[in-house]
């Protein structure tokens, strides 16, 4: 196996929230490497990278749309990228221990999307921000947004922190009133942009909660849009097995009536009031439903 072939088998394995994690390291350290090459031709990198990051101005998005999900790639420092992508982990293992990879997929970008959309709407609005047009990046709404939406869907679910135990809903309370107290002491429009993305992920949620689903269609468009690039392969002859393949065992109505009931009781009480029993059944229902 070529060393190419490793990685992206590995790459494989991880969960989405790992994924995207790897992603961003990427997006972070590839402008060094590339910057090499502005630097030498004495072209503009700051011109290029500005292509990218999120501006506020109406009119720039209107010719940069991609910027709106682009800037969420992209970080300011080390430390910027290490915060957000430790805090996306932690969230992303609450998130995908109780709902599918597509569901975190809908909430993170519809995150990083409101978000945006809030940072620019802010400069429109708050005479504060008049004569400041500070480009934005980071994944910080995104991230936010799963976060929340955790918090909201599993709010009694127990979060040990040094000497003391937090519930998740306390947790997820006390980070976003710290972006509203931190908005009048620098990076306003960025504290904004990260109560975008949690009121995305709390109405996210809450919907969900009842049985709407909001990102459905934001879904099949960017299933849409992947599906653009995929090349068709061409068709094989294929020939009749005389082995009979064993067929999966479908679910049974009384499975999923339990199973209803175990994620009822998660969102009346957490995750941890849930029994081992329930637990286990739980996690092999997620094993099943893997594509």
């Amino acid at each position: 196996m070529t060393t190419w072939n490793q990685l992206k088998y590995r790459f494989e394995l991880l969960n989405i929230a790992e994924r995207l994690i790897v992603i961003n390291v990427l997006c972070f350290v590839f402008p060094f490497l590339l910057n090499t090459i502005f630097f030498l031709f004495q072209l503009s990198f700051e011109g290029f990278m500005a292509w990218f990051q999120l501006s506020p101005y109406w009119g720039l998005l209107l010719f940069r749309p991609w910027s709106l999900i682009t800037y969420s790639f992209l970080h300011s420092g080390f430390f910027h990228l290490f915060w957000n992508m430790l805090f996306l982990y932690y969230a992303g293992l609450f998130f995908l221990n109780l709902l599918p990879a597509k569901t975190f997929l809908n909430t993170y970008f519809l995150g990083v999307l409101t978000g945006g959309l809030v940072f620019i709407l802010s400069y429109s609005i708050f005479p504060a921000f008049a004569g400041l047009r500070p480009a934005m990046v980071g994944a910080s709404a995104g991230v936010m947004a799963v976060f929340v939406f955790s918090a909201t869907y599993t709010p009694n679910q127990a979060i040990r922190l040094l000497f003391f135990t937090l519930k998740l809903k306390h947790l997820a309370i006390a980070y976003v009133l710290l972006d509203v107290i931190q908005i009048p002491y620098g990076n306003a429009g960025g504290h904004l942009a990260h109560i975008g993305g949690a009121v995305l992920g709390y109405t996210y949620a809450r919907e969900l909660q009842k049985g709407r689903d909001l990102g459905s269609g934001f879904e099949k468009l960017w299933t849409a849009f992947f599906g653009l690039f995929k090349t068709s392969k061409p068709l094989k002859t294929v020939y009749r097995s005389t082995t009979t393949r064993p067929k999966k065992p479908r679910r049974s109505t009384a499975d999923q009536d339990r199973i209803d009931a175990i994620l009822d009781k998660i969102s009346a009480s957490g995750y941890d009031s849930l029994s081992k029993e329930e637990k286990e059944l739980l996690f092999r229902a997620g094993r099943d439903n893997e594509a």
